[in-house]
């Protein structure tokens, strides 16, 4: 049975900086830490265009109605398959509260899934036009302009250590309870933001910033409630719309 909902490891790269510290609470999420509005209302208007693009696509070729059927649901596949790549990314998060603050790591390993994705869905392509081929010898140009470009891509992201840098994040961060300047539960998300000010090291002025903290419907309550009884008194404790500005 496969497990959704299993809690994520810690990568080697990050390690709990106040590990020593019984924990109030520990959690872990994968989550859309940008401003999912603006992605989903681009998904939903490229989705139409490229709905559009492969429905011209088939009508405009009279001959051929099977290698055009194949070939506009291989172009409509491969190109949704990356816009949803590029729009609903997720990052993984855990987080970790304790008595000196609030402690997250967040990281984004190198999708290896999607490698095997496209080896085994180019393998499959490549033999349904090679069948093809037996019929019409046409359908040879498809295997080369379909299957044979995405073998290529498959070679490329498997090879190149710089895209696969590009796709691999490590972040640690920690606050303390006194660093927070503002905390605002999110009604639009499942999140709350935190505002800080945090002494520069060897200067006299402060960073200012915001972080986000996401978790589950069904641990909203109590990391909510965790949050505000830790803040320092008279820290601004609300509720309202949060845009995330990463």
């Amino acid at each position: 049975m496969l497990k959704f909902n299993k809690p994520l490891d810690l990568p080697p790269q990050l390690q709990w900086k106040y590990a020593n510290e019984p924990e109030l609470m520990t959690w872990s999420i994968r989550a859309r830490n940008y401003n999912t509005f603006i992605a989903n209302a681009m998904f939903w208007f490229c989705f139409v265009a490229i709905t559009a693009g492969s429905s011209f696509l088939y009508r405009s070729t009279k001959e051929y109605l099977v290698f055009n059927a194949i070939s506009t649901l291989l172009f409509f596949i491969i190109v949704n398959a990356a816009l949803i790549s590029m729009t609903h990314q997720r990052m993984n998060f855990a987080y970790r509260i304790t008595q000196s603050g609030v402690e997250y790591c967040e990281w984004k390993d190198f999708p290896k899934w999607a490698l095997t994705f496209l080896k085994w869905f180019t393998g499959m392509m490549a033999i349904i036009f090679i069948y093809l081929a037996t019929i019409d010898p046409t359908f040879l140009i498809g295997a080369l302009i379909g299957p044979g470009a995405m073998g290529l891509m498959y070679l490329s992201m498997a090879n190149s250590k710089t895209y696969q840098r590009m796709q691999t994040e490590y972040h640690h961060h920690f606050l303390h309870w006194k660093e927070l300047t503002k905390s605002t539960v999110a009604t639009n998300r499942v999140m709350m933001e935190h505002e800080y000010s945090v002494p520069q090291e060897g200067s006299i002025y402060m960073t200012i910033g915001r972080q986000y903290i996401f978790f589950t419907p069904k641990d909203k309550e109590r990391v909510t409630q965790l949050i505000k009884n830790n803040l320092l008194p008279g820290t601004p404790y609300v509720f309202g719309k949060v845009d995330v500005l990463n």
